[in-house]
């Protein structure tokens, strides 16, 4: 078990910086998930922990060895180091069970040995050894590149999206598969996604990252619950925004006056809430109202669209698929928790 370590980390592209002085500590045996849009230098920073890219500035260490820093290079393949890209990357050539061998040491790939428990582990019947790379499902050949990764004995596994190209059904399972076998083999994990429900069911820290910066990292409820900035309130899930006069540990807005997680400046505001914080009810004396314009149906839940009759805000709620109520119809409305006030 291992402990990775980034301290400063700067990188750039033909001139272009790309990465900002980034730092992030993953516990020995943790998974950490980099949340982030396309473009914002997530795998940049994946390529720098495997080796694969120079950062211009900073330190990359495992436990006390450091392997990239001022006057340090550890070439990729000593450090110990797994990587699972988005499609795999299987050799199309080789067979299930040479592509999971290729990465055990010289002496065991002639013989194959280990390649079934290392098929087993990643939830894989061993009789798929014989077939080829395309005879498999798209979230077969995933499990089968962490089964090659994990043949070399990694300290750190990396994950670049690697559930991305599979259709909803199948990426949940792979990803509770793959999540699973990390697990028992107790290494440390680092997760590149643009998903957020996958960085917040798959990870023990989500960083979020925007233009080559973290712009907050902590456990998922943290983050999830206690955005640092509007910009990750607004990656991190859906959000509702509403301008509000901040009073100490309250705001008043269109919704009524809302309980603060901490105190807020006074003056104007911008009020974060979550869908799932409103409730609708009945209409009532002093209670806030809004008209129901449209409902997006999941089955188990539902996105209802409401236009305040305050101010004709627009808001979501999200409520139970069995209390959905009809469109055009008047509703009551509450807020449950705390809101979260930024700046305006």
């Amino acid at each position: 078990m291992t402990t990775l370590r980034i301290r400063g980390v700067a990188a750039s592209y033909d001139g272009r910086p790309v990465l900002h002085g980034l730092d992030l500590l993953v516990p020995s045996g943790t998974t950490a998930a980099i949340l982030g849009p396309s473009g914002c230098g997530k795998t940049t920073l994946l390529r720098v922990v495997a080796g694969f890219q120079t950062p211009d500035a900073g330190t990359v260490a495992l436990d006390d060895q450091v392997v990239v820093g001022p006057g340090t290079w550890v070439a990729p393949e000593r450090r110990g180091v797994g990587y699972v890209a988005q499609e795999g990357n299987l050799f199309p050539h080789l067979s299930v069970g040479a592509n999971v061998a290729y990465g055990l040491p010289r002496a065991a790939r002639r013989s194959g040995e280990g390649v079934a428990e290392l098929l087993d582990l990643v939830g894989l019947s061993p009789e798929l050894a014989a077939r080829r790379p395309d005879q498999l499902s798209g979230g077969q050949q995933q499990r089968v590149a962490l089964a090659r990764a994990l043949a070399r004995r990694p300290k750190v596994v990396l994950l670049d999206e690697p559930f991305s190209s599979l259709d909803a059904g199948l990426r949940a399972t792979t990803r509770e598969a793959v999540a699973d076998a990390l697990a028992k083999q107790e290494v440390t994990v680092v997760l590149v996604t643009h998903d957020q429900a996958e960085a917040l069911s798959f990870a023990d820290q989500v960083a979020i990252m925007h233009a080559g910066h973290f712009s907050q990292v902590g456990s998922p409820a943290e983050v999830y619950a206690r955005p640092a900035d509007r910009h990750a309130a607004a990656f991190l899930g859906d959000a509702v925004f509403l301008h509000g006069k901040a009073d100490g540990t309250s705001v008043s807005t269109a919704l009524g006056r809302l309980r603060v997680h901490q105190p807020a400046p006074e003056g104007t505001v911008d009020v974060l809430i979550r869908p799932e914080q409103i409730q609708l009810g009945a209409m009532a004396p002093g209670v806030p109202c809004a008209e129901v314009l449209s409902t997006t149906y999941f089955g188990h839940d539902a996105l209802v669209a409401l236009r305040l009759q305050a101010d004709h805000t627009v808001v979501t709620a999200r409520v139970n698929g069995t209390d959905v109520p009809p469109t055009g119809s008047i509703v009551g409305l509450s807020v449950i928790g705390e809101a979260r006030a930024f700046e305006h």
